[in-house]
């Protein structure tokens, strides 16, 4: 298997990425450097707060990873990231903003000595000498799940000690990446294996259906209720329910659901019986439920109830090194090994093309690539084939920069819609833009 060199770092450039030990050709272990927080000014002046993670919160919330009592910080401020051999900082979409060396960002990198301002506290950010230890499993596949990279066998790990808990498991990440083979996975795995496993996607049911979808009713509880009907948690019971694209969830909703998680009880849409339900409850989203959190599109208590062991699903560009075994496992599962353009794809001989592709859409946009590659039996380009607008010069300026602007525009919107597969709703927020105006943006790009 090829050794992933995605999330390797040298000791001598900063630390400012994880670096892994490698023992024969699996790697076994991976650190991450320390880092330092120090408040500068006012009556704590000089305290320090240390922290060693790829992913780290600071805010004002006690669920925070780095906790600053702060009244004008938001619950969760703010996120410093390692990876891809930079340290980066990104605002959660707090009240107040985030500052780099006194200049607001959304998202920036941090050099060492760099001064955060946050809420009404000043920070000094430092680079610490001393390399924590990342949690890896020697594993290289886990139930439905594959790959040997570091960024997955570090989430194996996470799973392997979800698998060994009842608590609830909150999976995040972009779309495409596996959140739903991860629960599944997690369901196979553990001691509910041959109980029920059932999906409720709550971006797929229409809002206003979700409830008797998640509670069942009695018949009728309201008009078409003929007969009664259980509900997706009580249909879960001794088993696993797998709850999708939670971030989706309306907010009326939302009290309900966590009563429910809280007492572990269900009551039908028109009855007065409460129901016992024993069931393991896991939950998946690509949104930044903190960010939701701040901007009070998502309760706390209920972020709180689902987020006791989070896992956070790579994308497939920190991941590559798997491209070779994700590619061989789509194959056997469209039942094609044996065909020319399946050997190929199989012996790495498209392997360059695959790699310089960043793959927005991730593992599932990979899969839709082998499948049309199938269906034409030879290979189709990875990167859009719109050829660029000729620079004519006989033309006016402004005719020539049209051009260029609606094939840019075309450009992002295939790739927006890759990243998100397809869902207009999670695309036009990724985007900043109006669903109805990034409808109106793909009609006239001839993408609708």
């Amino acid at each position: 298997m090829p050794t992933d060199t995605s999330d390797t770092g040298d000791a001598g450039d900063g630390g400012d990425r994880p670096t892994e030990t490698l023992t024969g050709a699996a790697p076994l272990s991976a650190t991450v450097r320390e880092c330092t927080l120090t408040i500068l000014g006012g009556e704590r002046d000089g305290e320090r707060r240390a922290f060693a993670s790829e992913r780290t919160v600071i805010g004002a919330d006690p669920r925070a990873d780095v906790v600053v009592d702060d009244g004008a910080m938001s619950r969760f401020h703010c996120e410093v990231r390692v990876g891809g051999g930079v340290i980066v900082v990104r605002d959660l979409g707090s009240r107040n903003g985030t500052l780099v060396d006194g200049v607001p960002v959304i998202e920036a990198p941090l050099r060492d000595g760099a001064q955060l301002t946050i809420g009404r506290t000043r920070l000094r950010f430092d680079l610490g000498a001393r390399h924590v230890a990342i949690a890896l499993s020697p594993r290289d596949r886990f139930g439905r799940l594959r790959g040997g990279s570091v960024p997955m066998r570090a989430v194996y790990a996470q799973l392997e000690a979800a698998v060994a808990s009842t608590s609830t498991v909150l999976l995040l990440g972009e779309s495409g990446t596996g959140k739903d083979l991860a629960a599944e996975s997690l369901h196979l795995e553990g001691p509910r294996r041959d109980g029920p496993f059932v999906v409720i996607d709550c971006g797929a049911v229409p809002p206003n259906l979700l409830e008797a979808e998640l509670f069942g009713y009695e018949a009728g509880a309201f008009t078409g209720a003929a007969t009664a009907r259980a509900g997706a948690l009580e249909t879960a019971a001794g088993g696993t329910i797998f709850l999708d694209e939670i971030g989706e969830l309306a907010l009326d909703l939302q009290p309900k659901l966590l009563r429910a998680l809280d007492r572990r009880e269900t009551q039908r849409i028109g009855g007065t019986q409460r129901r016992t339900v024993d069931v393991r409850i896991l939950a998946a989203t690509n949104r930044d439920l903190r960010a939701e959190v701040n901007a009070h599109r998502f309760r706390a208590d209920l972020y709180y109830r689902l987020a006791v062991l989070v896992v956070r699903m790579p994308p497939l560009r920190e991941r590559t090194a798997d491209i070779p075994v994700l590619v061989g496992a789509i194959l056997e599962s469209l039942g094609d090994t044996t065909s020319p353009l399946a050997r190929s794809l199989r012996s790495g001989e498209l392997l360059p093309e695959l790699l310089r592709h960043q793959w927005p859409g991730n593992v599932r946009e990979l899969r839709n690539y082998v499948e049309a590659c199938l269906a034409r039996q030879e290979p189709t380009p990875t990167t859009s084939t719109v050829d660029e607008p000729a620079i004519d010069i006989t033309q006016p300026l402004r005719a020539v920069r049209d051009r260029w602007i609606r094939h840019v525009e075309r450009r992002y919107l295939e790739q927006l819609l890759a990243a998100h597969a397809g869902n207009v709703s999670a695309a036009a927020r990724a985007a900043g833009l109006d669903r109805v105006h990034l409808h109106r943006l793909l009609a006239r790009a001839g993408l609708r």
